[in-house]
């Protein structure tokens, strides 16, 4: 049976292919969609894509995931900076957690180095635009075996 990942986005995911290309690219959140689902078939995982502009629907679909995925990817986007409740929620399932976002954080303003989610997660990719959801979706098939 394959195993199943929760791919969650964060706050003005949703914009991504319109929203500062020069730092967040031209494709859209359905262009992710579909990419991690190609990358999912090939890594054996079944893919359930979603984003919210809120937080609470974010923390109540991971507190659900605890019955219905194996492991979740999360691009917080801005609650990243800022939500314990995120965070409370990610430590709270016990999965394994990867952390993903597209442009490099560290590089931007002094508000984005520090992530809530990052303490919870076995792993953060960041940097690396679209293909971090690759990245983190072959770590996580490697880590679900």
């Amino acid at each position: 049976m394959a195993k199943r990942v929760l791919v969650l986005n964060g706050p003005n995911l949703n914009l991504l292919g319109t929203r500062e290309p020069d730092i967040y690219g031209a494709q859209t959140l359905k262009d992710i969609e579909a990419l991690c689902k190609q990358t999912g078939t090939e890594q054996g995982l079944t893919i359930d894509f979603r984003q919210s502009n809120h937080e609470g629907e974010l923390v109540t679909w991971i507190q659900d995931a605890r019955k219905t995925a194996d492991a979740i990817i999360i691009n917080p986007a801005a609650y990243s900076h800022t939500s314990v409740a995120i965070h409370d929620a990610l430590k709270a399932v016990g999965l394994p957690v990867a952390e993903v976002h597209l442009s490099n954080i560290h590089q931007r303003e002094a508000f984005r180095h520090h992530s809530y989610v990052s303490a919870v997660a076995f792993g953060v990719i960041c940097g690396f635009g679209v293909t971090g959801y690759t990245m983190a979706l072959m770590a996580l098939a490697e880590k679900l075996k």
